[in-house]
Formats: C-alpha cells, sequence, structure tokens
C-alpha cells in the first residue's frame, strides 16, 4: 500500500449537516459496572469528571474530517442557550470559522445527549433532539455549494422534519444536493421503536430519497428495521448491539435491496464485525455520481468488500461509526481505491475507540494510514462468510463474490 504516503488533495471539501448535539458522558472508577446495578431505581452511582463534547453527525463526522485534513463545512442547528453555546465555543476551538455555518435558532432549545459508557457495556443513550426537529430544506437552500464536492448529511430519523409527510424535505435536501453537482452521501440513526421516528414507513422514505443518494451508509441494525420492522422484532433484533456477528448472504441482501432503490454505493457499519462496502454495477448510476466520484469509476463498479476492524484498546465507541464513514469519505475523495476506502473506514473508526469522546483520537489522514501502513493488526472478522470469500492479505480485506464474479466476465 505504497500509495497511503501520498498527500491527501487539499481541493475535497465536503458539507456535513444535519443532527448536532451536546454529549455529556460521564467518567467511571469502576472497572466493570453491571447494567442491572446501574439502573436500579433510588440508586446513587458514583461516577467520575465528565467528558463534554458535540455529538451528532456534524460534530462527530464533520470534526473528524477536520481531523484528517479535508477542508470541511459544518451546518447544524442549535438554540440561543447555555448548551448552545457550548457547542459553538467547542467547535471554534476545533478551527477558526467552522462554526460560521452554524445556525443558533431563538426560542429553541438546543439538543443534548446524556451518554451511558460504563465499562463492559454497551453504550445507553438518553436524547433530546431539541432544534434539530425544525431543521429543514430552508436551512440548505442558503448554503453555498461552489467549492464543495461532497455532500453528507445524517440522522434523519432524530429530526422530525426529515420524516414527517414521508420524508417530503429529506428528498428536497438531496435533491438540492444532486442540482448542485455534488455527491451524495447519507447516514442514519437508530429510531426509537416507540417514537414517531420508529413509527415512520421508512422503506417508503427511502424508496423516496435514494435515488438522489450516491452513498447510504447506515448500521446494518438500523437498516434491517427500517426495512422490515416486524421482521426484525420477529428474529429477536431488540436493540443496535443485538447482531454481534451475521451471514455474509444477510449483508449482500440488504445491500441490493438499496442498490436497487437508487443507491449507488452503500457501506454497512457492522461495528466489531466491521464495515461492509457493495457498489453498483451500472455505469449509468454512476454517471451521476457527482463532484466527488472517483477517477477510476471502474475499479469501483461492482464491488463486494469487508474490512475487519484494527485491534485497539477500547476507551469508548461514541462516534465510532460516524468517524469511520469520515474515514472512508476522506479516502474516496483523495482518489483511493476500494480496497483503501474500507481500510481507511475501520482504521479511523478504530482511533476513535482509543478515546472516550467522538473526535479527539483522530489524528491527522497521513497518521492514520502509516499505522495501517506500518503493520496495524487486525481483529478476525466474526461475519460468517458464505462461499466464493477470498482474504486480500495486503490491504487485508475480504472479497466477496460480487467481485469475484465481475473479474470472471
Amino acid at each position: 500500500m505504497s500509495c497511503y504516503y501520498d498527500e491527501m488533495s487539499n481541493s475535497a471539501e465536503v458539507i456535513v449537516a444535519g443532527h448536532i448535539c451536546l454529549d455529556i458522558i460521564p467518567g467511571w472508577n469502576q472497572t466493570t459496572v453491571e447494567l442491572e446495578t446501574l439502573l436500579s431505581p433510588g440508586k446513587l452511582v458514583e461516577v467520575g469528571p465528565p467528558v463534554m463534547s458535540t455529538g451528532g453527525v456534524v460534530s462527530n463526522t464533520g470534526l473528524a474530517l477536520h481531523r484528517l485534513g479535508v477542508p470541511t463545512r459544518l451546518v447544524g442547528k442549535v438554540g440561543r442557550d447555555l448548551f448552545g453555546d457550548a457547542i459553538l465555543n467547542i467547535v471554534r476551538g476545533y478551527g477558526a470559522g467552522l462554526a460560521d455555518g452554524m445556525i443558533a435558532s431563538g426560542g429553541e432549545s438546543t439538543s443534548y445527549t446524556l451518554v451511558i459508557s460504563p465499562p463492559g457495556t454497551d453504550r445507553i443513550f438518553f436524547h433530546s433532539p431539541g432544534a434539530n426537529n425544525t431543521f429543514g430544506a430552508k436551512d440548505i437552500h442558503s448554503l453555498d455549494f461552489a467549492d464543495a464536492r461532497l455532500f453528507h448529511f445524517g440522522y434523519p430519523p432524530l429530526m422530525q422534519k426529515m420524516f414527517e409527510r414521508g420524508g417530503e424535505e429529506l428528498e428536497e435536501i438531496f435533491r438540492t444536493a444532486r442540482q448542485r453537482g455534488l455527491t451524495a452521501s447519507l447516514d442514519m440513526a437508530w429510531p426509537d421503536p416507540l417514537s414517531p421516528a420508529g413509527q415512520a414507513d421508512w422503506r417508503a422514505i427511502l424508496k423516496r430519497v435514494l435515488p438522489f443518494v450516491d452513498i447510504f451508509c447506515p448500521s446494518l441494525d438500523e437498516i434491517l428495521f427500517m426495512l422490515d420492522p416486524a421482521g426484525y422484532a420477529d428474529s429477536g433484533g431488540t436493540s443496535p448491539a443485538s447482531m454481534t456477528a451475521t451471514d455474509s448472504s444477510i449483508l449482500a441482501r440488504t445491500a441490493q435491496t438499496l442498490l436497487e432503490m437508487g443507491a449507488c454505493a452503500v457501506v454497512l457499519k457492522l461495528g466489531e464485525a466491521g464495515l461492509y462496502l457493495r457498489t453498483s454495477p451500472d455505469p449509468g448510476r454512476w454517471a451521476r455520481f457527482g463532484r466527488g466520484a472517483p477517477a477510476n469509476q471502474s475499479d469501483w463498479m461492482d464491488r463486494e468488500l469487508l474490512a475487519p476492524c484494527f485491534e485497539v484498546r477500547v476507551v469508548g465507541t461514541t462516534g465510532a461509526g460516524d468517524c469511520a464513514i469520515a474515514g472512508f469519505l476522506a479516502a474516496l475523495l483523495a482518489g483511493r481505491s476500494p480496497e483503501e476506502s474500507v481500510t481507511a473506514a475501520a482504521a479511523v473508526g478504530a482511533c476513535n475507540c482509543e478515546k472516550a469522546d467522538a473526535t479527539s483520537g483522530i489524528p491527522d489522514f497521513r497518521t492514520v494510514l502509516a499505522r495501517v501502513s506500518a503493520g496495524w493488526n487486525r481483529l478476525p472478522t466474526r461475519v460468517r462468510l458464505g462461499d466464493g470469500w477470498k482474504y486480500l492479505e495486503d490491504p487485508g480485506v475480504w472479497e466477496g463474490p460480487a467481485e469475484i464474479r465481475g473479474h470472471n466476465t
């Protein structure tokens, strides 16, 4: 992977828009905490000093891209209150001008999340959506898209206007990005099944929106729930952490459904199982990919890849998926191959896990890639692979049957 030592072009610019909040993450003095004990009524649990950071896709993916060295514009909405001021101050601390695209709205509260992430237990979130619920297409229309190559939007299930009226405003946002010539990327979030977001018809919304989305990057659990809520519940899936292992055929079927709905590239976040990529074989679809399209489009057509996670000492997992997507987008815009892009995604996601908050563990892109090239150990894949998969020693990813068929035809 000698090309990992190349400098990334400064011309790559991304607009990251959508959900933003203030994350409040209590520290833990104990090495292990039983969840049942933690949530016992009336119990006082001693915790350490908190980590306070910005959360949501605007912060997690946007600031990760900025730390990687990709010129990035952040667009999110906060209230004119104490939490809103905290978010804007934190964002400004990462670099001059980063908060210039943020919207401070009077009369609205700022979104916040209490992140309960004790050692040995997956995270629990207590979330208030705040001003995210009023974010709409009008907040996008005034943007200057002139120099941008890619538009990334995230967390519509946590933004009321995005799923009201069958996703009308979400479609308008992505239609606008397409009309301005940008490559468009969409990330999701886990909706509470009992909330209005959880009751929305996400399959219908996705059919409406994905024809304007070039890169669709949900987690596997999120998308399985959205495509078939009843079937997901019947299968025993009750939370985003419910699938600790899965079968490659599930990945292939899910990605194929999303490609048929209109996406060009599907990136499925698999948590500890890594990252899965499936891309369209249609040259006509790639022709509509926008200004962020790779120059070597033929190398990206009809690909199926699985990138295992890298080995790290996990301090926290908040924002790991968002940072992985930042790594993928940075590599794509830098002209890297699909194999290198999924590897970069896994590597940036792993860097995230070495810190408690979402982005302070992310170094510059060159440092990430040098760590990979130095022989960073990978974890064994937790995906049960079917026939036809083979391991590529360099760059250390699995190549699926779709790619093999492509080579044979």
